[in-house]
């Protein structure tokens, strides 16, 4: 098969103009914008059934995204699309693009997008509507998402959020496994964390409400970085704030512990269409697909192979498709 995927990285302005050069006075995600209409731009992708056209695949520029967009953009050329990937480091600018159909899809994360599109609707102070559980929170997500011009499908079992990882010594020599029988274990910790850990309710604050830490003191050493990494290897910090799909955990002599009582929010894969792009149903149809195969230790995997072994996003995700049976069908 010729594949035609051509991959771009857009910088912020670049793709600001691309998506302000649609839409006209009528931006939904820009402040004050009209959020009923989802503005005046065509989609690549068009309506009706049969596969075909063109079809604009974009999101943020980090690893896991850039696996997931290359999965979307094989799988859809494997369905008879010609695509392109766009990629920008800002969720604001993409979301825009999105909305104003200069993208058709994205990645994206059910809670954090969810919330997105919250403050978009209701405003910066509008209550949380994303929940522990995948599925409400898709649910929940839905209404929002359409008042922009979005559709919502349907959530990976695979899922990036926030966790929190030990020393594999301390956690096989004394049987822990969850975040609860670490807490039992030792209540006092200090964490390495980001700056705002101490302010987060999915942080320190929830760490020692639904587990009863007693936290210490935070590092700021940010979020999985090779520092706060360090810092628990060398035994400065008890546990660091790392990623779920973290790849490089075992070669750091790390252990994610299980969020046994669900604190952190549901942040699976799922993908958000405009809702032009979304009538044509072989194409909804197609990123389904990927909801009942992919699940979190593919993703850290995936991700291992990209930040470790130096494969490129689009292999790995194409061999896992193939190896799920996804191409060429």
């Amino acid at each position: 098969m010729i594949r035609t995927t051509r991959r771009a990285l857009l910088p912020v302005a670049a793709l600001a103009a691309l998506a302000l050069a649609a839409c006209g006075s009528g931006d939904p995600l820009a402040e004050g914008g009209d959020a009923a209409s989802p503005g005046g731009a065509e989609s690549s992708a068009g309506g009706g059934d049969a596969a075909g056209g063109s079809v604009v695949v974009g999101g943020a520029n980090f690893t896991e995204m850039n696996i997931m967009e290359a999965m979307y953009a094989a799988l859809l050329e494997d369905a008879g699309y010609e695509v392109e990937i766009v990629a920008s480091d800002s969720r604001e600018i993409y979301g825009d693009a999105l909305v104003n159909g200069q993208i058709d899809v994205v990645p994206e994360y059910a809670a954090t997008m969810a919330e997105y599109l919250n403050r978009e609707v209701n405003g910066p102070d509008a209550e949380v509507v994303a929940t522990n559980d995948a599925q409400t929170t898709v649910e929940a997500m839905r209404p929002l998402a359409e008042e922009l011009g979005l559709v919502v499908l349907e959530p990976a079992a695979a899922s990036s959020q926030n966790g929190y990882a030990i020393q594999e010594s301390v956690a096989t020599e004394n049987d822990i496994t969850t975040l609860s029988d670490y807490a039992a274990f030792q209540p006092e910790i200090v964490l390495a964390a980001t700056e705002e850990c101490p302010t987060r309710p999915f942080c320190e604050p929830g760490l020692e409400e639904t587990y009863g830490f007693d936290v210490t003191e935070v590092l700021p050493l940010g979020f999985g970085s090779p520092q706060a990494k360090a810092a628990v290897v060398d035994g400065t910090a008890d546990m660091a704030l790392v990623g779920t799909t973290d790849a490089t955990l075992a070669a750091d002599g790390l252990v994610l512990l299980e969020d046994d009582q669900s604190l952190q929010l549901a942040d699976n894969l799922v993908p958000v269409v405009n809702a032009e792009s979304a009538e044509d149903q072989t194409l909804v149809d197609t990123l389904n697909s990927l909801a009942d195969v992919l699940e979190t230790e593919d993703l850290a995997e995936l991700n291992r192979r990209v930040d470790a072994d130096r494969e490129l996003p689009d292999d790995v995700a194409r061999s896992f498709l193939e190896e799920e049976g996804l191409l060429g069908g």
